[in-house]
């Protein structure tokens, strides 16, 4: 499992397995444009790390030989990546208009009455969190929310209550 704490400078290593993947990705592009291959690289962090600390940013720059400065803006510019720890299950519900209209605020207000949290917080005992995100593009689907690699769509409170029971 990821560690969902603190993650301590000095014990920062991806897996051999993870550093050989980044340099087959890294070597895919000229020298010095290293940074071209950040977004997956942050993926990878995130995966063996479970969330980009400062001091997970930090290590991913020197990787890619470019400034710390460059890893933080892109890790909170895009709601994909987490800069605080997370919950098992990451609920991200869109807020964009189409998905608005069609009910995501009652089914975001229902979710933290439910699991008594609110956006960008997770539950007590770290299963759950609630992230509020821009467009999944799947409006037509709306309200929607993603789960890891899976959609949700039509949300109703009944969907909502079903999905936590099985995931509790």
């Amino acid at each position: 499992m990821p560690d969902q704490h603190n993650h301590p400078e000095s014990q920062l290593q991806f897996s051999d397995e993870t550093l050989k993947l980044i340099a087959t990705l890294t070597a895919q592009y000229p020298d010095g444009k290293q940074k071209s291959a950040l977004l997956r690289v942050l993926h990878l962090a995130q995966l063996e790390f479970g969330w980009l600390s400062a001091p997970v940013m930090d290590y991913v720059a020197r990787l890619l030989h470019i400034q710390p400065v460059e890893v933080y803006e892109v890790a909170t510019f895009y709601s994909m990546y987490d800069t605080k720890p997370v919950g098992k299950v990451k609920l991200e519900v869109c807020r964009t208009g189409p998905c608005m209209i069609e009910g995501a605020e009652k089914i975001v207000s229902y979710i933290e009455q439910k699991l008594g949290i609110k956006d960008g917080e997770t539950t007590a005992d770290g299963r759950f969190t609630l992230k509020t995100v821009e467009c999944l593009g799947a409006c037509g689907y709306a309200p929607m929310m993603q789960v890891g690699e899976h959609y949700h769509e039509h949300l109703t409170e009944e969907k909502i209550d079903r999905f936590i029971a099985d995931n509790a």
